[in-house]
């Protein structure tokens, strides 16, 4: 079976909100992408090289892999959004980090993976639009297993197991992906692809203009 679901995720976080039928995974601010020059890790932006890399496992935890994973959730939160991956801030290690906690006065909830690993997921799929914040303002619909079973790494070193289901389950899937080198808009049909990567290309080279 498969269920369709959208995120709406307001570009200011404090608003988050879960509505079925309804936007986004990951927003940038519209209009603008200002996340970009005022995060504490700059994001890398589609079409880049290093987001089609694979990256290496972690073997040695050590402290400056743990500053980067605290630099990027507060990268993440600032963006905002709710998933990040390390080669999205040029960094080509198995780490990722999120926080899928989406209602107003709700705990947050931020979960720190190296190595993270996909063990079992569920036949049953869910459709959700995804985003990135490697390809900001742009959306489409990716269909993934709406349960999965995760083995990671903890910040400490220890491991840990946890099965996810709902946007929890999407995003965590979204964020391995990045350490494959697979971006959401890789699950699309060429032409689609394409458009939105001549999109990006153009957002750069305006970018770059200042």
């Amino acid at each position: 079976m498969e269920a369709t679901f959208r995120i709406v995720i307001s570009w200011s976080r404090r608003n988050l909100t879960f509505r079925p039928a309804e936007a986004t995974l990951a927003v940038a601010e519209r209009g603008a992408i200002a996340y970009i020059k005022r995060m504490k890790r700059p994001i890398l932006l589609h079409p880049d090289p290093r987001l089609k890399k694979h990256c290496a496992p972690v073997d040695d935890l050590s402290d400056d892999l743990r500053t980067l994973a605290d630099d990027m959730l507060s990268t993440m939160y600032d963006a905002p959004g709710v998933g990040l991956a390390a080669p999205q801030v040029g960094v080509l290690s198995r780490l990722i980090v999120l926080d899928c906690v989406k209602e107003e006065g709700e705990a947050p909830r931020p979960l720190i993976m190296f190595n993270p690993e996909v063990i079992a997921a569920s036949d049953e799929m869910n459709t959700y639009e995804e985003g990135c914040l490697s390809i900001p303002d742009q959306y489409a619909d990716v269909t993934r297993p709406s349960e999965v079973e995760v083995r990671w790494i903890n910040r400490e070193g220890k491991e840990q197991m946890e099965s996810f289901d709902g946007l929890w389950a999407t995003c965590v899937q979204h964020e391995i992906d990045h350490l494959d080198g697979k971006l959401f808009i890789d699950y699309l049909k060429p032409l689609k692809r394409q458009m939105i990567t001549r999109k990006m290309t153009k957002l750069k080279r305006e970018l770059a203009r200042g």
